[in-house]
């Protein structure tokens, strides 16, 4: 007895891509000028969306549409499709053109300033023709940008998301670090913090860290940029647990509290899970390697 397959739901890339500038948008009307369409067209084409998926995904409330409870899973699924989708079209036109194509690269601070700085330079310096773009920002945020379709990789603190392929770069030491002239007797009178936003892996790892030893996690300021942290301490606002290459740079060098480190993390590359990388990122990811085995290397002997 033959087995009966359901059918696909015929839906268009330009459906999925109505779906997520709506959801994206502040209203329907901006999301439509952002696509270059009328919003007649944006309604239309949601509306064929929802009768092709057999769902409700926007609801009246008064004059204003607004999402049902189901179209955040489904803009999640179209962001992927469109993530993959744009994998696809760029490699066919690197393919068909045979050049250096254009590469979108996302860097945490240390990433770019203090570990790959000269390994971005050589790489770009050595391919004229790729149009590389480099954005420095939080590791959570470069991961958003990477699922949706905004960077090519991501060069960032390791992430547990299986949507994700990584390579290991290499592993950096983070140090506790007070004020000047605190004297605390143990872990236990470490604090108060101040530390990276909530949301940033950095500080879930010093948290679980700081958990472990006995020391309350009471955080009183907050902030992306690790100099920032550096001068919160220098005049005394509270405590921080930095890499050492970042808060012992002049002019705000601070002295870590003790000899060994508080925790280890992982800096990974960081691609999205499809076979059809960004040949260019693969080539820079081998760049990153080979000057990160460079630095371990160093750093034994």
């Amino acid at each position: 007895m033959a087995r009966a397959h359901s059918s696909l739901p015929e839906i268009s890339i330009t459906q999925l891509q109505y779906l997520v500038a709506v959801q994206e948008g502040t209203t329907w009307a901006s999301a439509a000028k952002a696509l270059g369409v009328s919003q007649s067209a944006l309604s239309q084409g949601l509306a064929e969306l929802q009768r092709r998926l057999g769902i409700e995904l926007f609801t009246w409330n008064g004059r204003r549409r607004v999402p049902a409870a189901s179209t955040d899973e489904v803009t999640e699924h179209a962001r992927r499709i469109l993530a993959l989708t744009s994998d696809l079209s760029g490699w066919s036109d690197r393919i068909r053109a045979g050049s250096a194509g254009k590469l979108r690269v996302g860097m945490i601070d240390a990433a770019a300033v203090d570990h790959f700085g000269e390994t971005l330079r050589s790489f770009r310096n050595d391919r004229p023709q790729l149009d590389l773009h480099v954005t420095v920002g939080p590791s959570s945020h470069l991961l958003e940008g990477l699922a949706g379709g905004d960077l090519d990789l991501s060069v960032c603190v390791s992430p547990q998301d299986p949507n994700f392929l990584t390579v290991s770069l290499l592993e950096e030491d983070l140090y506790v670090y007070a004020p000047p002239g605190a004297r605390p007797s143990g872990p236990e009178e470490w604090g108060p913090w101040v530390t990276f936003p909530t949301g940033s892996l950095t500080r879930d790892l010093i948290g679980e860290a700081l958990g472990s030893k006995g020391s309350a996690f009471s955080v009183v300021a907050e902030s992306n940029q690790p100099e920032v942290l550096s001068e919160m301490v220098l005049i005394g606002m509270g405590w921080t647990v930095l890499p050492r290459i970042q808060a012992e740079r002049p002019p705000a060098s601070l002295i870590p509290v003790q000899k060994a480190p508080l925790l280890k993390r992982e800096l990974v590359a960081v691609t999205r899970d499809s076979n059809l990388v960004n040949p260019a990122a693969s080539e820079l990811v081998s760049e990153l390697l080979r000057q990160a085995t460079q630095t371990t290397k160093k750093k034994r002997t």
